[in-house]
């Protein structure tokens, strides 16, 4: 299977919104029905052979915005509670074996752990969100989409 990188359209929105350059290749996976980039999937190294431990990155600000609203208000530690600690083991080590299948470059440092690089329990609702999007088994993401409110999205392969 071959890695389609976003075009360079996508790039320029994605790096318009963080407000940098990407340290490194990217494709689209999730997208508002008028184009928008949701969420991408990241490459697991930068350009620079820096591990990257985030596979799904919620870019969308306006769902970004509303995830921090849940963070803020003691989402993470929230839904920690709501969720049987199997099932999110489960859901970082499916993460894993997904950025390892995607990794090019064996040679030097590796990114590891679950969902946002952790291993055990929750640490960020936007990446268990963009997993969930991604067409993932997430249950904490799946929980954050029905707290918030998700728009209309479509999924894309970015596999040939």
């Amino acid at each position: 299977m071959t890695f389609r990188d976003a075009s360079t359209a996508d790039i320029a929105v994605i790096e318009a919104i963080l407000g940098r350059p990407l340290g490194g290749r990217c494709a689209v996976v999730v997208r508002r029905i008028d184009g928008r980039p949701v969420v991408i999937e990241n490459e697991p190294h930068l350009r620079d052979g820096t591990p990257m431990p985030t596979l799904y990155w919620l870019i969308d600000p306006e769902l970004n915005e509303a995830v921090s609203r849940l963070e803020s208000d003691g989402g993470v530690h929230r839904f920690e509670t709501l969720v049987d600690a199997e099932s999110l083991a489960s859901t970082h080590e499916a993460y894993n074996r997904r950025r390892v299948a995607a990794t090019v470059q064996h040679e030097g440092p590796q990114p590891s752990g679950g969902v946002g690089g952790t291993r055990m329990g929750l640490k960020c609702l936007h990446a268990h969100l963009a997993n969930a999007l991604a067409g993932n088994d997430d249950p904490v993401g799946a929980l954050v989409a029905d707290t918030i409110g998700i728009p209309a999205l479509r999924i894309e392969s970015v596999r040939d």
